[in-house]
């Protein structure tokens, strides 16, 4: 009996805030919505793909994502362009902790969530 993986992660936004969400994750961001199943379209959110894995984008109320340090971290080719592209979206990059044998930084998505930015180096 073992873990096999990781099959999706949750994040979560604001109630009504879905488009706001898709604007960033879709196009800033560059990544696919996938279809929801029926029987969870009422719940509200949607879901991308990242690679082989999912991220489902909840709605919750009441919850101060800002205050958190869970958060998402995403493999990523090219750090650097990707910290101009965030802040040419108004997206302030934060460095990290260095950790050996990576490039690195962290922002907070529009919505609270701590996210990260993560490349192995050579």
């Amino acid at each position: 009996m073992s873990i096999l993986g990781i099959h999706h992660v949750q994040i979560t936004i604001p109630k009504g805030a879905e488009e706001e969400a898709r604007a960033f994750y879709c196009t800033v961001l560059n990544l696919p919505e996938i279809e929801k199943p029926e029987s969870l379209k009422g719940r509200g959110g949607f879901w991308i793909q990242v690679g082989e894995r999912q991220v489902h984008i909840g709605t919750e109320e009441g919850v101060e994502r800002s205050a958190t340090k869970a958060h998402i971290a995403y493999q990523v080719e090219d750090v650097i362009v990707w910290r101009d592209r965030l802040t040419a979206h108004g997206i302030k990059a934060l460095d990290s902790v260095p950790i050996p044998g990576f490039e690195r930084f962290e922002f907070r998505d529009p919505f609270g969530n701590r996210v990260e930015f993560i490349q192995e180096q050579p």
